[in-house]
């Protein structure tokens, strides 16, 4: 087995892969959703739990600083908790989508109490928060490399909503507009400090199983998710 370091083009190929083949755009769930074929009761679930996610976002990425000793990585990373939960400028990602969830007909109480929250997506969400405090934070940042993918996922889901699930209000769609910027930039930052500090044979293995975890987790979400609101109503 070799251990030599990684050339760099090499090493982005093997993250890119893991993604190409295990991001959670190709769950059936998912495909599901893009094709329209969602009940409203299953389109709801699922804003319902991913927003348990959405909630954890910043928590796991103060968990990424607080391992970091670098202060120019702590300067890059710190605008994500802000992204998410908001500003006096910037109403922030938690609080647009609980106008999602509004705008789906649920009220943001029923998410805040986690009224829905199946425990599949509790398990896997936490495992998560979990993984970026004990893991080395570049193993922790490049587990975040799904968004790479994230971009053309978005754009997708925001034709398909717009599209099929005329019942939502479009101004509750506003998360999705704002990511699929913020995903090319948040994964260009992630990508440089990977290549940077992911910089011995063993942490470009450890960075490549860590995206494959985080793809593990988002697949796992859905499958939670599917069998709560589909296949347990078949």
């Amino acid at each position: 087995m070799t251990t030599e370091l990684l050339h760099r083009e090499t090493f982005i190929a093997k993250l890119r892969e893991v993604g190409e083949r295990a991001y959670h755009d190709k769950h059936p769930f998912h495909v599901a959703m893009n094709e329209g074929l969602l009940s409203t009761d299953a389109l709801r679930g699922w804003v319902a739990n991913r927003f348990y996610y959405q909630h954890n976002i910043p928590i796991k990425d103060a968990a990424i600083l607080s391992n970091c000793p670098l202060r120019e990585v702590r300067r890059v990373w710190i605008h994500r908790i802000i992204d998410h939960d908001g500003s006096s400028e910037n109403e922030g990602g938690i609080e647009a989508w609980l106008r999602l969830s509004e705008a789906c007909g649920v009220s943001r109480n029923e998410l805040l109490e986690d009224r829905h929250l199946q425990p599949g997506v509790r398990f896997a969400v936490d495992a998560y928060v979990n993984f970026a405090r004990m893991q080395p934070w570049p193993v922790a940042i490049a587990s975040s490399l799904t968004e790479l993918f994230a971009p053309d996922l978005m754009a997708t889901r925001l034709v398909a909503f717009e599209k099929f699930y005329t019942w939502i209000d479009p101004n509750g769609l506003d998360y999705f507009r704002r990511r699929v910027t913020q995903a090319r930039r948040d994964s260009g930052e992630a990508l440089a400090i990977t290549l940077e500090h992911c910089n011995t044979h063993e942490l470009q293995n450890a960075a490549i199983r860590g995206l494959k975890f985080k793809c593990d987790v988002l697949w796992s979400m859905l499958d939670a998710i599917h069998y709560a609101y589909t296949r347990a109503n078949r």
